[in-house]
């Protein structure tokens, strides 16, 4: 693709150098082209950096369209249509994606937003607002960026989407030292692009929201802050919460824990002062974050006893543990265009390109153990790992197996998991938590068992989102009243009636759980979001608020895309479905679909309040 790109040739998108179509989960970097093959794209690429180098070739500056989606088609060996390439064209960072001024001489007046987290959500959005110049202020409740990254840092705490995805279309890092990386990396490059942007003196440590009330007369909301320092009322033009989905730890699955005489705490808020050498120790849950630790923590402590609700689905990936080599940074950094064609295979291959094959096939005669032909297909493959990892142990197959189709839960990446089940020291027991005593897990059998420490890898309260704030909008109703303990919903995940000038980023309907990478999400909300402003400041208008039937039909379509999809399968339970059922947090969409929703503010779908001043 670098060679086509660069040098506008189409004998590179001829054979014999078409890829070979590669449906496997995992693919192959070789694109299936004989060795001979493959040395004479390198050798060619060889020629080009020369000329490049020594000015007798320049990059080319234009992209075509049509030629894009005929390239992207061609570097995945599928049918990508072509409604994909204006969106890839914006992530790949040859179209720029930012709202602009319709004239330079636009001044915010006065406006002035909120935004509530600095994760990465909130980077974002303090980074598109600076470059528009409207005036605005970050509250963090930690002492420090990196949201998630900050809470969590367990053992061996790392990503599961492959971080030359997981990071800022904006801000491209080609000096990641592993595929996967841990935590520390993930902070320091959310720090590096802080500092890049020139956002942390703006933003507020240790200082949290504790009410937002809309105030009609001056079409702001009235906002309560405090820190261990003072607690005070400020007024803004408008509210940006980037506090995610994924921040109030869930302490149901262990009821009783308070009771329990020994140390205990949840994986995200990892106590390291507690000593873990020999020590007897309980884990309840077998999510993404049990997986990471585990191999660590086993390791370490005496004996550990894992308590599983339900099995996880887990894939190998060469890449997981692998660090990028010095040569492979150098192309990055180098190859013109590299990077970007890198990112888009992992996009196509962590995102829409597998959302197809969750999708429901009323013909498909094996319903409760799959989707389709090619979700069964993927099911083949995890078992066929799950059974090679576990050869001879047929107790824990039994355990680890498990009989929902792939996806229903997010798929994990194998930490070692099946090879730490293995140990001497470490059990696995299917019997539910049914309380905690003073001193360890009464299980769903009755079944007694004792510990020194609990570990708590029991995920967040999702769905009970924005709860710590009080926040009441034109008619003075709570915000968490109107969406309860586990059901959160608003109009492109976005904004919710009876809240104007209030924006959630990464809201319900929003989490990526096909694959992905949750930035992505941000960068497309932040772009819907900072359209509206630029079109709210241009009109003299000083409130939207999404009305109420568009709200309402675009919350059908969410629950009728579900119906179809994988999240709502009957043979399965998660913490995507609240009590009732109904998937809130997952997106049901294509990222290209969500992409094409949220690029332009449409006044039309909102009702508009226009300052009484205007012109």
């Amino acid at each position: 693709m670098c060679l086509a790109q660069i040098t506008g040739d189409d004998r590179w998108l001829q054979e014999p150098f078409l890829p070979r179509r590669d449906t496997n989960l995992f693919h192959d970097e070789t694109g299936g082209l004989p060795t001979e093959i493959q040395d004479e794209v390198r050798s060619n690429a060889r020629q080009v950096l020369q000329e490049l180098s020594d000015n007798s070739r320049h990059v080319p500056l234009e992209v075509n369209l049509e030629r894009f989606t005929r390239m992207m088609r061609v570097c995945v060996a599928e049918d990508v249509a072509p409604e994909y390439a204006p969106m890839l064209l914006e992530e790949l960072g040859f179209v720029n994606r930012d709202v602009h001024w319709s004239t330079p001489a636009v001044s915010p007046n006065g406006f002035k937003v909120l935004i509530i987290g600095a994760g990465f959500a909130g980077i974002c959005a303090a980074i598109k607002l600076q470059a528009l110049g409207i005036p605005y202020v970050v509250v963090e409740k930690n002492s420090d960026i990196g949201g998630t990254w900050f809470d969590n840092n367990y053992p061996d705490a790392g990503v599961d989407t492959p971080n030359h995805f997981y990071s800022y279309s904006f801000a491209p890092n080609t000096k990641w030292k592993h595929y996967f990386s841990k935590r520390s990396d993930i902070w320091q490059y959310a720090q590096d692009v802080a500092e890049k942007f020139n956002i942390i003196s703006h933003i507020r440590f240790s200082t949290e929201v504790t009410t937002m009330k809309w105030n009609i007369e001056s079409q702001t909301w009235t906002t309560t802050i405090t820190n261990s320092a003072q607690t005070k009322d400020e007024e803004f033009s408008a509210v940006i919460t980037a506090v995610g989905q994924l921040n109030r730890p869930n302490l149901a699955p262990a009821r009783g824990i308070e009771n329990f005489n020994g140390d205990w705490f949840h994986s995200a808020h990892w106590n390291h002062s507690v000593d873990l050498s020999g020590k007897r120790v309980a884990v309840i849950g077998t999510g993404a974050s049990a997986m990471q630790f585990m191999p660590t923590l086993a390791a370490t402590a005496g004996d550990v006893t894992i308590f599983q609700r339900s099995p996880q689905w887990v894939r190998p990936n060469n890449d997981y543990h692998r660090t990028v080599s010095e040569n492979t940074m150098w192309l990055l950094e180098n190859m013109p265009f590299y990077a970007q064609w890198y990112r888009f295979g992992l996009f196509w291959r962590f995102g829409d390109g597998l959302l197809r094959t969750l999708r429901r096939d009323p013909e498909w005669q094996f319903p409760e153990r799959s989707m389709n032909r090619h979700n069964d297909r993927h099911r083949e493959q995890l078992t066929e790992h799950l059974l090679q990892e576990l050869e001879g142990r047929t107790d824990l197959i039994d355990k680890c197996l498990p009989d929902y189709p792939p996806y229903g839960k997010r798929i994990l990446v194998d930490n070692n998991w099946y090879s730490t089940l293995r140990r001497d020291n470490v059990h696995l027991v299917t019997s539910a938590v049914d309380h905690v005593t003073n001193t360890g897990i009464i299980d769903a059998d009755g079944d007694k068992h004792d510990f020194d420490v609990i570990i708590l890898a029991t995920g967040f309260q999702a769905g009970n989102l924005l709860s710590p704030i009080d926040i009441r909008g034109v008619s003075g109703i709570p915000l968490r009243d109107v969406w309860g303990v586990d059901d959160p919903r608003a109009y492109l995940g976005i904004t919710v009636p009876d809240y104007p000038n209030m924006f959630v980023l990464v809201g319900p309907n929003t989490f990526v759980a096909h694959g992905g990478s949750i930035i992505y999400q941000a960068e497309c909300e932040m772009r819907y979001v900072t359209d509206c402003i630029r079109h709210m400041v241009e009109n003299g208008i000083s409130s939207v608020e999404v009305k109420q039937d568009v709200h309402d039909e675009y919350n059908k379509r969410v629950d009728a895309e579900h119906d179809q999809l994988v999240w709502s399968h009957s043979g399965l339970h998660s913490w995507y479905r609240n009590s009732k059922g109904r998937v809130f947090s997952p997106m049901p969409w294509r990222f290209v679909d969500y992409w094409q929703m949220t690029h332009d503010f449409n006044e039309s779908e909102y009702t508009v309040t226009v300052k009484s001043d205007a012109s």
